[in-house]
């Protein structure tokens, strides 16, 4: 599902954007595009903190990611280009994806896991 384009955007560093909601309030949090991965459609993210995230997601896992780089060339020639997917959330605290996650990221707590249901360039 996600195109080659996306796979570019994660070879160079960028901010990424995480937006939960519950209760009619959004709550937005950020981390690293170098420390994204992607199992077959699923975002991994490790998480040290994220409780307000969680929390939502506990309400309702819908979740919105945005990121980019502006290495990647966008639409028209466009200087960088950027990604919204949006799916659906769950954290993982134990497990062979928890360890394989901990192996690169020993400051995580959790995984934030991300079913993939659509992803759309953006720029």
């Amino acid at each position: 599902m996600l195109p080659e384009k996306f796979f570019e955007v994660l070879k160079y560093e960028g901010v990424v954007s995480i937006t939960t909601w519950s209760d009619n309030e959004a709550h937005v949090t950020n981390t690293w595009n170098s420390y994204l991965k992607v199992k077959e459609d699923v975002l991994l993210i490790p998480a040290a903190g994220m409780t307000s995230t969680e929390a939502d997601i506990q309400n309702n896992n819908r979740v919105i990611v945005t990121l980019g780089a502006r290495e990647v060339e966008g639409f028209n020639g466009y200087q960088g280009t950027g990604f919204r997917l949006e799916g659906t959330a769950n954290f993982i605290a134990d497990g062979p994806i928890y360890d394989e996650m901990y192996a690169d990221f020993p400051f995580l707590k959790r995984v934030l896991a991300i079913n993939i249901e659509s992803a759309k360039q953006l720029l």
